[in-house]
């Protein structure tokens, strides 16, 4: 879910184009949830090998990272460690939403409701294990660096971004911002043309940049005010928030009271499943590795065509277009040398 900060964020829409050149730490599960949500199907049903293997996140994976390259933008993929013990109400939340989407689902399906099969589908994607290390084996092959956090991706993407080696974390959550990252770009796993549910008109989705810098001047806040803000909506750690508390009277609580302990007293209501102390610590000083490496190098194509054409059913013809395509977009962002860009830096 993440904290809901749409209404108070300054966002600008850009092109691809606009983004040649730059770094972006991707949130990898965020990121192959949403592949794993919307490559499906007509009834719903995600892309599978022979085996029965899901793909969907692959496919997504390999030819969205593939355009990206050949647009001269680099890609570091953070994959989440183990989840935190104060998340464990938001994990079996969002068990529940599944587990009652896949009875939808099943049911539209029997009853051939297309439509609506494929509504409730992108409700039941499930990041399994083999998925993710799938996921690292074919960043490998690709020449792309992985990260893996110690717990959760999205702080581990904002201190990336906090070092200086990326110029934006990746995400459709917020969350980033209030674990530090000083930029966020929304919107690049669904990038495109897309149908709105239920209506038969699409819409184009473009890459959304989010700078804190403007988020704080606009509001006249501070990232710590804003972590106050998004304790009163809700988090990860206190999904239900505190019930009627919008983001404008969040952002008005905040600034003439300051910390959540001293907003409490005027509220009628508001409980929370821990201390708001432990919340605020959470972004403030969250579990990251600091010793990470970043090499971006040559594909291997041979390896790469094996894996996903023997092993998991890809076209082959379209798999070395793609790969193609990452030599030749290493070659237009930097024409010295394609080492240039495969190196860090």
């Amino acid at each position: 879910m993440g904290v809901d900060l749409r209404k108070l964020v300054v966002a600008e829409k850009v092109d691809l184009e606009s983004l040649r050149g730059k770094t972006i730490a991707v949130d990898a599960y965020n990121t192959l949830y949403q592949f794993l949500s919307i490559i499906r199907g007509r009834m719903g049903e995600p892309l599978m090998d022979g085996h029965g293997r899901v793909t969907s996140h692959l496919s997504g994976l390999f030819y969205r990272t593939a355009n990206f390259v050949m647009r001269g933008i680099k890609l570091i993929y953070v994959f989440d460690g183990e989840a935190p013990a104060l998340k464990e109400a938001e994990i079996k939340r969002r068990m529940a939403v599944k587990s009652e989407a896949i009875r939808k689902y099943d049911e539209a399906r029997r009853r051939g409701r297309v439509e609506e099969a494929r509504k409730y589908a992108q409700r039941t994607a499930v990041l399994k294990d083999y998925m993710a290390e799938d996921a690292k084996k074919l960043l490998t092959l690709m020449g792309v660096p992985w990260v893996q956090a110690p717990s959760e991706g999205e702080a581990q993407a904002a201190y990336i971004v906090s070092r200086g080696d990326a110029w934006a974390a990746g995400s459709q959550d917020f969350d980033a911002l209030l674990f530090g990252a000083n930029r966020l770009v929304r919107n690049l796993s669904i990038t495109g043309r897309r149908k709105l549910p239920r209506k038969n008109l699409y819409i184009k989705i473009m890459p959304e940049v989010i700078e804190m810098s403007k988020i704080t001047s606009s509001l006249d806040l501070t990232r710590e005010q804003l972590i106050e803000i998004g304790i009163l909506l809700g988090t990860d750690y206190n999904p239900a928030g505190i019930k009627g508390i919008g983001p404008k009277s969040a952002l008005d609580l905040v600034k003439k009271h300051g910390s959540v302990e001293k907003i409490m007293p005027h509220l009628k209501e508001a409980r929370f499943p821990v201390h708001p102390s432990k919340i605020r610590e959470m972004f403030l000083r969250p579990q990251v590795v600091t010793d990470y490496s970043l090499q971006w190098r040559r594909p291997l194509v041979d390896e790469t065509v094996e894996f996903l054409c023997r092993e998991r059913d890809f076209s082959e013809d379209r798999v070395r277009k793609a790969l193609d395509k990452i030599e030749q977009g290493a070659e237009l962002a930097h024409p010295k040398t394609l080492e240039d860009f495969m190196s860090h830096g």
